[in-house]
């Protein structure tokens, strides 16, 4: 049995991969004074660059776990997030209502992906 952890500080690491999964923490985004589409945005090109580096990609995608501070956001958050996935490579997915770390973030997504083999 393997354990990577990459870009690692004392609460958690950003990148943890176990044989062949690539588990990610919680990725938000960089501009929290953003609407929901462009946090959406910027924060699915966090976890792609994400995935480049542990050797993965989109279509390897296993679970994705969304969580929205509100809920009305939902359909927004989608538009963005349909555009995003590769047609045929949608993964499971749960999208919850959460209280956030701070009040100005309105999207946060943890994934599960496979190795690029």
């Amino acid at each position: 049995m393997t354990i990577e952890r990459q870009d690692t500080n004392e609460r958690s690491s950003r990148i943890v991969i176990h044989n062949d999964t690539i588990y990610l923490c919680g990725q938000v985004a960089a501009d929290a004074s953003a609407g929901i589409q462009e946090q959406t945005q910027s924060t699915l090109d966090k976890v792609e660059a994400l995935l480049a580096q542990a050797g993965s990609d989109l279509e390897h995608i296993l679970s994705a776990t969304i969580y929205l501070r509100d809920m009305k956001d939902f359909a927004a958050m989608n538009e963005i997030w349909n555009a995003w996935v590769p047609t045929g490579f949608a993964p499971a997915r749960a999208c919850v209502e959460a209280r956030m770390a701070r009040q100005e973030l309105l999207f946060e997504i943890s994934v599960i992906a496979a190795v690029k083999k």
